[in-house]
């Protein structure tokens, strides 16, 4: 095979040291290359306004070949500058020529020219596409973080529907919707009521079995006479007026929420001492006689029981409480007075206890015990079925007086906290649907902007590709030449 024809291959990692091992260059250009660096920025100072000129030089490492370019262009340029004997007058072309010079010697330009192409291949141009890639990344990245916030977005529009729906309401003025929403609580306080007499047959066993007459009072007046005010249950009889406690919390949703939030409203009603009608009161002291000459010692003293009540002056009030205003706490009913309600929830719980301790001795195996209990109680009239219903009837309304909503409702009335924490909750669940509305938008712009940043770095990008391979060329041609134009393949340079 004849040696023309066997190709040249170089790793371009090893180019530089195989130029300086076969002494193409010296092993310290790099001293010299800094000479010729500062003679083409003082060049680059002085240049025509040509348009072939301005792109080349933009954006470029200017090395050997761009000034083999620019040289052409300059002769273009500065013909006018040409003397009789062909060479140039222009300071400009004297520069260019002088960096050409510099440059050729000890094959400087091909030192650097290896340098650059290594640089290129290894560095630069994988930085660009990983700098792109990473932009992109990021991109899709916000994108998605965009489409999983549309997903909670959604998530908690729904809690808030249900939470909304849970409490009967619209979510428009929700602190007015939560106000209106206590007009439901005498109808279901009816509802609640209209099951407790069903116990009776639980509450006449347990009187029995305690011999406590006076056991569970509260329970007792429900079933007797319904869900009376407190002021009936407590003096026997109904009030001519009722005057409840007005509502301790303002229904306003457009105040700002934390303010004044812990004060209580007492009321403005002023308590009624007695004014025009009320009935004066004689503070005046009649006289007494101290004189007890006419009295013997020891002598009994005659009274006269005869006199009438007409002609004694005293008045005598009717027998009751008639004419009575129920206020503060009295003017509640049970079920919807915080006392008396938790009285009413212990006797239920107090009963069904009895109820499910009666109903274990009575399913108990050792039959011995449960004669034996029989015979102590003296009661044979239930059974394990009929404790059984006692018991389901009693859970009947534990159930429908602890219910979600039924509570929820009561706490309203009674507890202005509770409102604003119920509000609070479910405005937090609107400020989070609309932050994840803004965020949606930021992280959409967001994503946008990273994949315009992607796609201004593609043109540099293909540029710098473009450039490293003619760069390679060069390489390879001026190799090529001194070895007798043997082909020559750089390995490793496939950008």
């Amino acid at each position: 095979m004849n040696e023309q024809d066997i190709p040249i291959d170089i790793h371009v990692n090893k180019l530089s040291d195989w130029l300086v091992s076969r002494r193409i260059v010296d092993k310290n250009w790099q001293r010299s290359i800094k000479d010729v660096r500062h003679m083409i920025n003082e060049a680059l100072k002085d240049m025509p306004g040509n348009s072939e000129l301005i792109q080349l030089l933009s954006g470029s490492y200017i090395n050997y070949f761009h000034c083999q370019q620019i040289i052409e262009i300059l002769k273009t340029t500065e013909k006018d500058s040409k003397n009789i004997f062909g060479s140039y007058t222009s300071q400009r072309m004297k520069d260019w020529v002088a960096v050409i010079k510099a440059y050729e010697k000890d094959n400087l330009y091909l030192a650097e020219a290896a340098q650059l192409l290594t640089r290129n291949i290894n560095y630069e141009i994988p930085s660009a596409r990983k700098q792109m890639t990473t932009l992109e990344k990021l991109s899709t990245d916000a994108l998605n973080r965009s489409n999983d916030a549309i997903k909670s977005e959604n998530i908690l529009k729904n809690e808030f529907s249900l939470a909304c729906q849970q409490l009967g309401i619209k979510g428009d003025k929700i602190k007015l919707e939560l106000t209106e929403k206590l007009k439901d609580l005498p109808e279901m306080q009816k509802k609640i009521t209209e099951k407790i007499p069903k116990l009776e047959p639980a509450v006449n066993l347990y009187q029995n079995f305690s011999g406590n007459k006076h056991c569970l009072p509260v329970l007792k007046h429900l079933i007797k006479s319904g869900n009376t005010t407190v002021y009936e249950y407590k003096f026997g009889e109904a009030p001519v007026k009722i005057e409840e406690p007005p509502l301790s919390f303002s229904v306003n949703d457009d105040e700002e929420e934390n303010a004044e939030a812990d004060e209580i409203d007492f009321g403005d009603e002023e308590i009624d001492f007695g004014g025009e009608g009320a009935a004066e009161v004689n503070l005046e002291v009649g006289e007494i006689n101290w004189d007890l000459d006419g009295i013997e010692e020891n002598s009994p003293v005659e009274i006269d029981f005869n006199i009438s009540l007409e002609n004694s002056g005293i008045t005598v009030e009717e027998d009751g409480m008639s004419g009575g205003v129920a206020r503060g706490d009295e003017a509640f009913t049970i079920l919807d007075s915080p006392q008396y309600r938790d009285i009413f929830l212990d006797e239920l719980f107090e009963i069904e206890s009895f109820l499910k301790m009666r109903l274990y001795e009575l399913q108990s195996n050792d039959k011995v015990h449960v004669i034996s209990m029989s015979l102590l109680d003296g009661f044979t009239d239930h059974d394990v079925k009929t404790v059984n219903g006692m018991i389901a009837d009693i859970e009947t309304v534990l159930i429908a007086i602890t219910a979600p909503q039924f509570m929820q409702i009561y706490q309203i009335k009674h507890s202005p906290k509770f409102v604003d924490i119920l509000t609070n909750k479910l405005k937090q669940k609107l400020r989070g649907i609309e932050k994840v509305k803004a965020n949606q938008g930021i992280l959409r712009e967001k994503s946008k902007e990273l994949k315009e940043n992607a796609a201004a770095l593609l043109p540099n990008l293909n540029k710098m590709i473009e450039q490293t391979k003619i760069l390679q060329h060069h390489i390879e041609k001026d190799i090529s030449k001194r070895y007798k134009n043997r082909v020559v393949n750089l390995m490793g340079a496939n950008v």
